[in-house]
């Protein structure tokens, strides 16, 4: 099966785009394209003065972006993170919104080649874009015991992370790491089935891929930049689907809520305005999670950029 025949249901369709509040003459950004569910539904909503700007770091996803939206002249594409949507000249005017849907797509994950499922053999990769940086074997083979139980704790908060560490190590020593499954059955025998329904290589697996594709620093850049290029007005929305990303999102739209605390025997610095107004959150309904698993551990947060 070709990679492009893979497909995504998008989470929270019709709340993410309503919350955009589209009107049909904005600019609205998609910094997390996949396959272009929300995208249509935005383009569907704009007039012949609107605008619709795509990005997407997966070399995929722009591949079947071209194909779905190339010809229409109210869309731009563009391959990279959406944490470098500032050095984009289509940014430079202004968005009327910015809709990021985080983490994996079904596409990757169904994609055995991709390498960030345990479910099926594959090269063990989980990069967001295959062309650049180390893949998942390649940085495991490298990093150091304690480098490696670092990441797993960090980004999968895995409480045996220097366990899974040390044995990974040791595996390296007799045999390179080199597929999925190899990966997935040394957690599994390291350190057993802890939790039901759930592999004991999840958090494994979710932590080597936010570290290879750095995606909370990605992130982190993504909020700041849409911030400052939202238009008075502007809503910002963010659907995140494990506990670090959708923290993080929290705490950076609360941050841009509020002034600054004055310092103790220090004169109040002048009150800047807070640039967003958060307007809430969300989460996908009964109906949604009964259609679609995977929408159960996903929040939509809301935020709008004051005048």
């Amino acid at each position: 099966m070709a990679q492009a025949e893979f497909t995504h249901v998008p989470v929270m369709l019709e709340e993410a785009v309503e919350a955009l509040q589209v009107r049909a003459e904005g600019t609205y950004l998609d910094g997390t394209l996949g396959r272009g569910g929300h995208a249509r539904q935005v383009l569907a909503r704009l007039g012949e003065g609107g605008r619709l700007l795509l990005m997407d770091r997966d070399p995929v996803a722009i591949e079947v972006a071209q194909r779905m939206f190339a010809a229409d002249p109210r869309v731009r594409i563009r391959q990279a993170s959406f944490a470098g949507m500032a050095q984009w000249q289509e940014v430079k005017g202004g968005l009327d919104g910015v809709l990021l849907d985080l983490g994996v797509s079904s596409p990757q994950l169904d994609d055995a080649t991709r390498g960030f499922s345990f479910q099926a053999e594959g090269p063990l990769d989980m990069r967001m874009d295959p062309g650049s940086g180390s893949s998942a074997a390649e940085w495991l083979a490298a990093a150091s015991e304690s480098e490696i139980a670092d990441v797993l704790w960090r980004f999968g908060e895995e409480r045996l992370s220097r366990r899974i560490a040390r044995a990974i190590v040791e595996r390296r020593m007799q045999q390179a790491l080199q597929t999925t499954t190899q990966l997935a059955e040394l957690v599994a025998r390291t350190i057993g089935f802890r939790e039901r329904h759930k592999h004991p290589a999840t958090r494994t697996f979710q932590a080597l891929r936010i570290h290879l594709n750095n995606e909370l620093g990605e992130l982190e850049a993504g909020l700041a930049a849409a911030t400052e290029n939202l238009k008075p007005g502007g809503r910002l929305v963010v659907i995140s689907f494990h506990s670090l990303e959708d923290r993080l999102v929290k705490r950076f739209m609360r941050g841009q809520d509020s002034q600054p605390r004055s310092q103790r025997n220090r004169p109040p610095a002048e009150a800047k305005p807070a640039p967003l107004e958060v307007i809430g959150k969300r989460f996908a309904s009964d109906a949604e999670l009964d259609a679609n698993p995977r929408s159960r551990s996903a929040v939509m947060r809301v935020a709008e950029k004051r005048p």
